[in-house]
């Protein structure tokens, strides 16, 4: 018997001239394809499914996949090989599982589930078909479960006849067809020339993040699809099925996709004009996404990058009807999507708890995280009325769901107390104010009721306070409020009123330091009690003055004595007609003179009149005062002796204060010219009565043994 490679392909001859292709292709059964050609022998349609099963699961229970199931068929192909049950959507590897129950009802069929696609194949144990009545029977008793408690979402499964994988969202099949070291363009071309039940192939194209996840992941094995920037380079388009020219992604690595693309982490990269889009091998980079590979690919065997076969997606071209060759249930694991938590009351009432839930699910209210007694259903439950926080649990059906929410009971507190009801200080300044509830917090107020809290805690230190002012301390506890404030008075006194002082001791003398302020008690840094104490050394004293009535308010006044050191000359500097008067130990409070009337700061004095002076020192503030003679020498520049009672004599002024002194005179030559003393003060001009001409002549002047000689010139002029 001779079967044509297309499954479902029928047989009819249109020999009546009324039955024209217009004609009868308008009434043709759209799941089977037609010969004209009577020697094939005719192949029944693909069988229809049909399924219901939209349930709410609880985790680490099992399930079955559907509530009804049927499959419709012609009786001319009573079975097939193998059917196909797949969580295509929502599939959590490792922990969802699909399973026949009661196998020993159904010795016709054995299973095998690959944990890896989520698939569960229904097949002969003897390769033979198996009938449709059987498989029927069989999907009836297929449970899902999966293993965690915390498990949520939703899973769908796809039911189907064929081997390709079916998913609802789309109601397309996709098939990987293995294929090693198979080009782009050849598997385009192998994709294209294949058919599912009718529907034309084409290397898939991929748009949504399901789709991604079922051909990437839950795929066998890893191949070439539909996308290409061969055109332009850049520019990513779906070049397959109906998708033909949809742009997916422009650029390369750092591109951007106008709707959907899922990319390796670093693709695509273009290394060696790469123009073909490829899924990823599973442990290269991100499980079920994309790479760009030139047409062959690597061309090494084994390598990550060598193609292992490509991704054939049916369904969607033009003119094509969606086959019923697959059906899909979905079970939604139940949660409580929301709860609100309530505001609080104070000491007792009845709360309204509100939640949200999975749609379809119930809501059940509990006393318990587990087990516990059911309260009431509901979206909205109230409770009775409690003086204690209590907590409550809402589940949608599943126990290992619960969510808890607590109705929170405050207690008013009871008034407070303050650690003192009056507190007193010296001065304006700032307090601590101490009161305590038996719950709850400490609120304070500057008003006996409303106003607005100044500060919160058991210890308040209150702003400065420089007034008698009242506090007011209420508790609180979470808001529960007992409006009863007690008042705690703050009282200021006034403490004596002091001034620091500075003061000056004279050297070798007492003083008498005063407090200042009358009618006190007083306490001395030295011990005295009395309003003042005599003292003779320089330094810091102090005297606390404590007020002896209300308060007992104390202040410190601090006097500081400052030592004035009496003068003493050392030396007095002269030179010519300027004098220096040198201390033993010079200070900024003495003041000096050479007249004993006229002082000034500086010691350095000018244009003193020749003969006996005398230095005057004495402190600013009456502390003593010192003097010393000196005497001031003055030597003419010149003298003109010509009897016109004008500079007729040269001599020294101020030598008589020094009996024993000499002075020499001298010619230009070194000629000594003539000796002045105390017995002959002056000179005429002459030598041995003679005139001496007009020139310059020297002179020395010996004052006596402890003084330097002193040397000069001056002029004698006619």
């Amino acid at each position: 018997m001779f079967l044509n490679s297309n499954p479902n392909l029928k047989c009819i001859q249109v020999d009546d001239s009324n039955y024209s292709n217009s004609n009868w292709s308008a009434s043709k059964d759209a799941s089977a394809s037609y010969s004209n050609n009577c020697n094939i022998i005719e192949v029944t349609t693909a069988p229809k499914l049909a399924a219901t099963g939209d349930q709410l699961y609880c985790p680490q229970n099992l399930i079955n996949i559907v509530t009804t199931f049927s499959i419709t068929h012609d009786i001319a192909e009573p079975g097939t090989q193998a059917a196909y049950i797949q969580v295509s959507s929502g599939y959590s590897s490792g922990f969802d599982k699909l399973e026949l129950l009661n196998p020993a009802a159904h010795p016709s069929i054995t299973t095998s589930w690959d944990v890896t696609t989520g698939k569960l194949k229904l097949s002969s144990p003897t390769g033979v078909d198996v009938l449709y009545t059987d498989i029927e029977a069989a999907i009836k008793d297929v449970a899902f479960s999966n293993s965690s408690a915390a498990a949520s979402g939703t899973r769908t499964f796809s039911i189907t006849i064929g081997q390709a994988n079916y998913l609802p969202s789309t109601q397309h099949y996709y098939l990987f067809v293995p294929s090693l070291g198979i080009t782009w363009a050849s598997a385009k071309n192998a994709a294209e020339a294949s058919t599912y039940y009718g529907l034309k192939g084409y290397l898939a194209t991929i748009l949504y993040a399901d789709e991604a996840k079922l051909i990437g992941e839950q795929a066998s094995g890893t191949g070439w699809i539909g996308g290409s920037d061969a055109e332009t380079e850049g520019v990513w388009k779906w070049v397959t099925g109906p998708e033909t020219g949809t742009v997916f992604w422009n650029g390369n690595t750092n591109g951007s996709t106008p709707n959907f693309a899922f990319w390796n982490n670093g693709e695509p990269n273009n290394q060696g004009d790469e123009d073909y889009a490829h899924i990823t091998q599973p442990g290269t980079g991100v499980r079920g996404s994309w790479n760009d590979l030139s047409n062959t690919g690597s061309l090494n065997s084994g390598d990550a990058y060598q193609p292992k076969g490509y991704i054939v997606e049916y369904g969607g071209m033009p003119g094509e009807l969606p086959l019923n060759i697959a059906v899909s249930t979905k079970i939604t694991i139940p949660e409580i999507t929301s709860v609100s938590t309530p505001n609080s009351i104070c000491d007792s009432g009845s709360f309204t708890l509100n939640a949200s839930a999975t749609i379809g699910a119930v809501i059940n209210w509990y006393d318990a995280a587990s087990g516990g007694t059911l309260l009431g259903t509901g979206n909205i439950y109230n409770t009775p009325v409690t003086n204690t926080t209590t907590t409550y649990y809402a589940d949608a059906g599943c126990e290992s769901n619960r969510k808890s929410v607590t109705a929170v009971i405050n207690k008013t507190p009871a008034v407070p107390i303050a650690d003192k009801s009056t507190v007193t200080r010296c001065g304006a300044g700032t307090v601590t104010l101490q009161a305590s509830a038996d719950i709850g917090i400490i609120n304070w107020f500057t008003t006996a009721s409303g106003g607005i809290s100044v500060y919160t805690g058991n210890s308040f230190t209150t702003p400065i306070v420089i007034s008698n002012t009242t506090y007011y301390a209420e508790a609180s506890n979470n808001g529960c409020i007992n409006t009863t404030r007690i008042p705690v008075d703050i009282i200021i006194y006034t403490p004596p009123i002091v001034t620091d002082e500075t003061v000056i001791l004279c050297q070798f003398q007492k003083i008498t330091l005063d407090a200042g302020i009358s009618g006190m008690n007083y306490l001395w840094s030295n011990g005295s009690a009395a309003q003042t104490t005599e003292i003779n050394d320089a330094g810091t004293y102090t005297v606390l003055v404590t007020d002896p009535g209300p308060g007992s308010c104390s202040s410190t006044k601090k006097v500081t004595v400052i030592e004035h050191l009496r003068p003493q000359i050392e030396r007095i500097d002269v030179e010519g007609t300027r004098a220096v008067i040198y201390l033993s130990k010079a200070e900024d409070y003495f003041e000096y003179s050479v007249d004993g009337v006229n002082f000034q700061d500086s010691n350095i004095f000018y244009d003193i009149p020749a003969g006996l002076q005398t230095a005057y020192v004495r402190e600013k503030n009456n502390c003593g005062q010192t003097e010393k003679d000196f005497v001031v020498l003055v030597f003419p520049p010149f003298f003109t002796p010509n009897n016109d009672s004008y500079n007729d004599f040269w001599e020294v002024s101020g030598m008589e204060n020094y009996p024993q002194a000499e002075v020499t005179i001298f010619d230009r030559y070194g000629k000594l010219i003539i000796q002045l003393n105390a017995s002959r003060m002056s000179w005429d001009g002459t030598f041995e009565k003679l005139p001496l001409p007009a020139s310059d002549y020297w002179y020395t002047l010996k004052i006596d043994n402890t003084k330097p000689i002193l040397r000069g010139h001056f002029s004698l002029k006619r």
